[in-house]
């Protein structure tokens, strides 16, 4: 694997993982602005930096999904979690979320590529989670019209070697497929997302980012037919 020599990434710091730690400890508006500064040097500057190196080696696999290093509307999701609609009012996300959406994709149910930063809960994903109505219908259509190169995408050698898929699936087949159909597991599924799991200390390596992006790629055939069932350019 090619080695990391763009200068202004080196892997995340090891205070980042200590910084979430406590966070999920004390999950309360008073520490939080008391730790503020942790969270802007350990977190979130690193975490930007990580987007912005990202975009070139992001552009490789497609110029159509994008990085974007802002602190608020970019790439990196926001900590401040919205608790008007949830039993759970602690106010602050205890992981780092990262999302290279689509050009195109005005939120996370777009398509896109996903990075998950959390004490004993890291992750890439590649794929869509909970699309709409209309995009999981389009979905739905394309694997039942274009089987073979659905199969194609989900069986990938490189691509199963390093990802699983996860998400939710219906009980039932969904209406207009029988449960006998060839790929009605497929079908049933709610979420098109595939996850590849990494233990934390991954984070601190200085080759983490090739290896992210290396990751990705394995991905490219699945967003691919995601992208063709939505009309998308890949």
């Amino acid at each position: 694997m090619a080695k990391n020599t763009d200068p202004d990434f080196t892997g995340f710091p090891a205070q980042m993982s200590r910084f979430l730690f406590e966070l999920a400890e004390n999950n309360e508006r008073e520490w939080f602005r008391e730790n503020k500064h942790r969270y802007e040097s350990h977190v979130l500057e690193p975490a930007l930096d990580f987007i912005n190196a990202m975009g070139p080696r992001l552009e490789k696999i497609s110029r159509h999904f994008v990085a974007i290093g802002k602190r608020t509307g970019g790439s990196l999701m926001r900590v401040y979690r919205d608790t008007r609609f949830s039993k759970n009012k602690t106010p602050y996300k205890t992981n780092v979320g990262i999302q290279f959406r689509h050009e195109l994709g005005k939120d996370v149910h777009a398509p896109g590529f996903y990075l998950h930063i959390q004490p004993k809960n890291c992750f890439l994903g590649s794929g869509i989670w909970r699309p709409d109505t209309d995009s999981l219908a389009a979905i739905r259509f394309s694997i039942a019209e274009n089987s073979t190169n659905w199969k194609r995408a989900r069986d990938a050698k490189r691509f199963v070697e390093h990802f699983r898929f996860g998400g939710d699936q219906l009980k039932r087949p969904p209406r207009g497929y029988i449960a006998g159909h060839p790929y009605i597991e497929d079908l049933k599924r709610k979420d098109f997302i595939a996850i590849a799991e990494f233990p934390i200390s991954r984070i601190r390596s200085p080759d983490f980012i090739d290896e992210v992006a290396a990751r990705y790629a394995t991905a490219k055939p699945l967003m691919n037919f995601l992208c063709t069932a939505l009309e998308l350019r890949f």
